[in-house]
Order: C-alpha cells, then structure tokens, then sequence
C-alpha cells in the first residue's frame, strides 16, 4: 500500500491550492487529483447533493486503490467528511475555515471569514464557531460569484475586485484583524485580498496545515511511500480537459500536464466511460 496513490478532490480548480502544499509536504508521493467540475461550484448546492457527489468520488478512488484520501474542499468537508469515516475503511484528511487560529492570533477580538454558504450553513461550521469563538466576533461573508471566476482563469478580473471589496470592507470597518480563507478557491486570489486589507491584517490559508496532517496521517498508518520512486500527480475532471489543463498550468506553473476525464453515470463515476 505504500507505493499506491493518495486522493485528493474538490469541486474545481481549489483543491489546486492544497494539492501544491500537499506536493511540497510529501514530494515522493504519488496523488490523484479529481475536479469535479461537472457540478462546481458545490457552495450553492444541497447538502445531499454533494454527499452523494462525496461518495461517489470515494467510490471511484477506492477502485484506483489510493491509500487515502484528502477532501480538498471545505464544503464537501463541512456537508460529508463525517459520513465519509463512517462509510468507508480509508484514512481521510478534510478541511475546515481555521476559526481556532484565527480565534487565537486575533488582537481585536474580531475575525473575519470568507467560505461558501454551504460551509457557513453547516453544523461541522456551527460546532467550530461554538467551540473555538467564543468571545470573539466573527464576520462571514460567501463571495457569491467568485468561486466561477476562479473557475475561468480571471483571477483579476474587475468581477474578482467587487466581489472582495464588497465583502471585505465592512470587515475593515468593524475592525476585523484576521481573515480565514474558508474555502481552497479563494487562496487564488490572494494578491487581490492582500491589496484590499493591507499589511497590518492576518490572512490565514488552512492548507498548510492539511498538509502537514496528512503526512501525520500517513505515518500513523505506516503508509508513507519510501521514496524509491519519484512523486507525481494524475489529474482528472468531470468537466472539460483542455482549459482544465490550462487552469493546471497557469494555476501550478506544471506545462504540458495530461489530464483525463470521468463521467458520472448516476451516481457512479468512471474515467472515460469505462
């Protein structure tokens, strides 16, 4: 089982975001990277949807034996994570808006959140908020409309810019000192975050983090490939393959990356077809 893949899915391109930490992490490992883009984004779907979208994509990972499996994507977290460790025998490692930090590194008392309303909507969301700020406010916004800018490729574009404004400077104003990432799109457009909050705000992208729970994951299972064979990542959509391939490329830096397609037939999921 060392030496096998370890999965990693989200509805998109987001997961990109995770996956580069993931490769930094563990670069002798070998991963399977799915967009799910035949239903991005995920945020405005139903919470049953996207477990069963969840169970579907597991179904389909357990069939390329991958050792384990990363959900790249807060919202398929937030709606399945729980069930999926019920399910399925398989190490999993999830996402989640890093309240806790936030909570801790917040000078102001007070947090400001970016995720998708299905996050927000969610009681794993709930039960973090409870637990962790207590005594802090915390401000939550959606950016309704970002995640299918990213999506295209227009990590500029003035869309990108109103969204952010529009969400961001109400935090500015109550004096939101710490911003979350609480979704894998949104770390993308980070230079246009960083260009409204300025220097003296804390931006924090939860990747890192997974990442590094991964490889503790790993070794926990003694599953930790033993690098006599070099890294690398298979890369699969629901969607289209070829501005795919360029979302790949311009997002990861990676030229020329081959990138097959699955299709759902029902509720189950094959590449190519077959």
């Amino acid at each position: 089982m060392n030496e096998h893949p370890i999965g990693v899915f989200d509805s998109g391109v987001g997961g990109l975001s995770v996956l580069r930490h993931l490769q930094a992490q563990l670069p002798v490992e070998q991963f399977i990277y799915l967009a799910d883009q035949g239903h991005v984004p995920y945020g405005s779907r139903s919470a049953q949807e996207i477990i069963q979208f969840s169970q579907g994509i597991t179904q389909f990972f357990l069939q390329l034996n991958v050792k384990a499996l990363v959900v790249a994507c807060n919202t398929a977290s937030a709606a399945a994570l729980s069930l999926l460790r019920e399910q399925f025998e398989l190490p999993f490692v999830g996402m989640e808006p890093a309240v806790k930090p936030a909570a801790q590194q917040t000078q102001s008392g007070k947090v400001g959140i970016l995720a998708t309303g299905g996050t927000f909507a969610s009681a794993r969301y709930a039960r973090l908020t409870a637990e962790y700020a207590k005594g802090v406010t915390v401000w939550e916004d959606p950016c309704v409309g970002l995640v299918p800018e990213i999506e295209a490729g227009r990590l500029d574009s003035l869309a990108v810019h109103q969204v952010l404004r529009q969400a961001l400077t109400p935090m500015l104003a109550a004096g939101v000192d710490t911003i979350v990432m609480g979704c894998t799109h949104y770390p993308f457009v980070l230079p246009v975050v960083e260009g409204i909050v300025g220097t003296a705000v804390t931006i924090i992208d939860p990747a890192p983090a997974v990442a590094r729970q991964t490889g503790v994951v790993l070794r926990q299972h003694n599953l930790l490939a033993d690098g006599s064979q070099p890294g690398g990542v298979r890369f699969i959509t629901t969607g289209a393959a070829e501005p795919y391939a360029r979302q790949v490329e311009r997002l990861l830096g990676l030229s020329g990356a081959g990138v097959e397609t699955a299709v759902w037939h029902g509720d189950q999921l094959s590449v190519n077809g077959n």
